[in-house]
Order: C-alpha cells, then structure tokens, then sequence
C-alpha cells in the first residue's frame, strides 16, 4: 500500500510534491462568500505543515484567485509549486462563454497569470478543458514553447481522456492529469488510469469529497455553484446525503471524520493520486491533513467502495451541457 506521508511524484517528468494540494477555488466565491483573511491565513498553514503544490484557475474569480494566492504568497513562496489552469472564457456576470486552446490566446493568458501571481514563471499549466476546435498538439506544443522560455516548468491537462492524454505526450512530457475522482465519481478507474500508468502521467484529483456531499455538506450561501449540479438538486440531494450517511457510519467506527476517511480512500488507493483538498479555513485544512494518519489496507477499501456504491447517488457530476463537453467522458 502507498505510504501516505512520503512525497509523491507528479508522473515520471514531474515535481516532487507532498502528498496532498491544496485547491484554492474556493476561496474566490465558487462557494459563496470566502473571508480573505482566513483564505491568506489558510495558505499560509498549509506551506507551514509541508504543502507544497498550490492549485488555481485564471477564470477563477475572474482573476481573484490567482491575485490573492499572489498576495499571500509574496515573501512566501519557499517550496510553494503552482499549478494553474487557463482557457475557460466568461462574461462579467461569470457565465460560461467556452473555452481557448490557440497558441496565441495560451501565451497571452500565461502572461496575465504572471503578472497577477507577481511571479516570473508557474510550475504547471494546463488547459482546464479541451478545445473541440483546436488540436491538443497544437496547445501543448504552445505551452512547450513557454517551457523552452523559462515561463512554465511543467505541463499538465485537465479531464482530458486516454487518447487526448496520449496524443499530448507525444508533444511534450505530460506531469499529470487532474481530473474528478472520488468515491462517487470512480469512472476514470476504467480506462484512463490505465493509459496515464502506462504514460508515466500522475494524477491529481479534485473533488474527493464529491464537493462536500460526502461529507454532509448543502450549499447555502449566496452565490454557492453547487446548486445548479445535479447531485445537488432538490430531487437529488435528500437521497445522495442518505447514501453518504454509510460512510459517516464507517468513520465513526475509526474514530475519524467522513472527510478524513474519503481522502485517505483516494490517498491510499495508489501512489501516483495526489488528492487536490478545496480547505477555505485553517480548521478545513487541518481537518484533511488528518488523513495523513490514516493508512487503508485492501480489506478497509473494499469495504469503502461497497458501502458507498457510486449508482447509490443519483445526478451526473455536472449538468449535460458540461459533461457534453468533456473530453474525459467521451
């Protein structure tokens, strides 16, 4: 079983990093209304008990984000690796316009992500989707040109599937893949995990906690995106809260907490999975470190992944529109 405390290495052509991220998402409103004091406080705690790998978007925030990890940051970067997604075009009120992958618009992205990080390069980049109208090759080959400059150290994509992550590779090395995977979402165990273990390619996941669910969160607050997923909906959310209830049970049994138990599930399922924690507040984060100390063998795992069957919850992970669009479910 992988030792869940030792560094864990993005891929075959990646940074060392410790064995959890910290996802920076929700501290720009994805999730309601985040104190930025708190966020920068969080941050700070993080790089303080070993993070090291640091995970934003640009359109995150429309800009926010990368501008606060920037500030908290400053004078603190020491071991901090920043992995960053580019490409999703939105309007002023945040909607969704589509997505860019042309060289020229990924060179002029990358140059507003310096300048708002105040930083004179990033340690990954990668397209936060695919393009359908771009070939892969043709953005990657434009991050390559980025890496040749000295602006990026490593490339990485963002639910792409086996043959996009394949036909990448032969462009550039590929560090990894991020992508959803939890115990409700355990669809790239099928084919993609397969093909990124053949390619040397790592991943780093999002979502572990299935976005709270499976730790008995509701969305609340103003401005809280988890109201318009599907397995947050009023028909959904009822049942898919019952179903976590199994894994609630089994964390008492531990004597943990549910959230601790689905990342040491992630954690402890292989060693090439470095679990992307979305932790707003110093309490949140030291919450998921937690599992850290937890070490599953196959028997305990087994068990996880009866007790909470991913066709016990109902609702896709994004509404049709989306998953249309991801090349990781085609």
């Amino acid at each position: 079983m992988p030792d869940l405390h030792s560094p864990r290495r993005l891929g075959a052509s990646g940074p060392e990093v410790f064995p959890l991220a910290l996802g920076c998402m929700g501290m720009s409103g994805m999730y309601g209304p985040a104190d930025e004091r708190e966020s920068v406080a969080t941050i700070h705690a993080a790089q303080e008990r070993g993070v090291t790998l640091f995970d934003t978007g640009d359109f995150y925030g429309m800009g926010h984000n990368e501008l606060l990890l920037g500030r908290a940051l400053a004078g603190h970067r020491g071991r901090a690796l920043l992995s960053v997604k580019f490409g999703a075009l939105r309007d002023p009120d945040g909607g969704w316009l589509g997505f860019d992958g042309r060289p020229a618009a990924v060179k002029s992205f990358l140059a507003h992500t310096l300048t708002r990080l105040g930083v004179d390069h990033v340690d990954v980049y990668r397209p936060a989707r695919l393009d359908p109208a771009v070939p892969i090759e043709e953005t990657v080959g434009a991050i390559a040109e980025l890496v040749k400059a000295g602006y990026v150290r490593h490339v990485g994509l963002s639910e792409v599937g086996a043959e996009t992550a394949r036909r990448a590779q032969s462009v550039q090395p590929i560090c990894d893949l991020q992508i959803e995977y939890s115990l409700v979402s355990r669809g790239p165990e099928k084919k993609i995990f397969p093909a990124l273990r053949e390619l040397g390619v790592g991943v780093t996941a999002y979502g572990v906690l299935c976005r709270g669910l499976l730790s008995g969160t509701r969305p609340g607050a103003q401005g809280d995106s988890r109201a318009r997923m599907p397995r947050f909906s009023a028909e959904n959310l009822e049942k898919n809260l019952a179903a976590a209830r199994a894994l609630g049970a089994l964390a008492a049994e531990r004597g943990v907490t549910a959230t601790q138990l689905a990342i040491a599930w992630a954690l402890s399922k292989d060693a090439a999975v470095v679990p992307v924690v979305g932790a707003r507040t110093r309490r949140q984060l030291d919450e998921a470190l937690g599992a850290l100390e937890l070490e599953l063998g196959p028997d305990e795992i087994a068990r996880l992944e009866a007790a909470l069957p991913p066709d016990a919850f109902a609702g896709e992970r994004y509404d049709p529109n989306q998953l249309r669009r991801l090349d990781s479910e085609r």
